[in-house]
């Protein structure tokens, strides 16, 4: 006579106790692995945004003109002019950028709502007549709680050079430009500082007719 052959009850329950244990395991395992994966796409991004700050600086704040503004009918002013937490310089873009020839940079922190790092761009050249002076504004960097500016040069009134919250009014370059950022999330950034090719240059100031600009912030950062 053959005899049912079946599981008991305590040995369902034990099955069923071990899967339990095992689904949870693995959800907590997928959990961990998809908080590791956020962690460090956010990295990334974090890195990534810090160089494409740090790039910008050095491929067109480097490479600032000494140049006077001899277009307007207001008393001719520096292009370089920085304070605390602004700067306006002008640079190029290269050959291979949609948007090029001489710009006029405005780097300025928005840090009352925004606290954003924002450029501000206008060409450098006045325009053909039926032409009309266009500016374009983009955010270098979002979620900024310090931006502070320096300048290595001689003071005024001072014989040897030193540091400066301030380079307005001069006629030349700052042999050095500090700059301070802290984010919100205050992750580590040391101070960066940018050697200026052209400091020391006799200023130059450019007259008459040049070349057109076009309208297109283009790769900028």
């Amino acid at each position: 006579m053959l005899k049912n052959v079946g599981f008991t009850l305590i040995e369902v329950m034990l099955a069923m106790t071990l899967l339990s244990i095992m689904v949870v395991l693995l959800f907590s395992s997928l959990r961990i692995c998809a908080e590791s994966w956020d962690k460090g796409e956010a990295k990334i991004a974090q890195v990534n945004e810090k160089a494409v700050a740090y790039q910008f600086f050095k491929r067109h704040l480097s490479s600032a003109r000494p140049l006077k503004d001899d277009f307007s009918d207001d008393k001719v002013s520096f292009s370089f002019q920085g304070s605390e937490h602004q700067l306006q310089f002008v640079s190029h873009f290269s050959m291979s950028a949609e948007r090029k020839g001489l710009q006029i940079f405005t780097v300025d922190f928005e840090g009352d709502d925004n606290n954003n790092i924002t450029v501000a761009l206008k060409p450098f050249y006045p325009l053909a007549d039926e032409q009309q002076w266009q500016q374009e504004k983009e955010i270098l960097l979002e979620n900024v709680t310090t931006f502070e500016l320096a300048y290595f040069g001689k003071d005024k009134n001072a014989k040897e050079e030193r540091w400066l919250n301030q380079w307005q009014d001069r006629h030349v370059l700052p042999r050095l430009v500090k700059i301070k950022i802290e984010l919100a999330d205050q992750s580590d950034w040391p101070d960066m500082v940018f050697d200026m090719k052209m400091a020391g240059t006799r200023r130059m100031g450019i007259k008459g007719n040049a070349e057109n600009t076009t309208n297109i912030f283009g790769a900028v950062l």
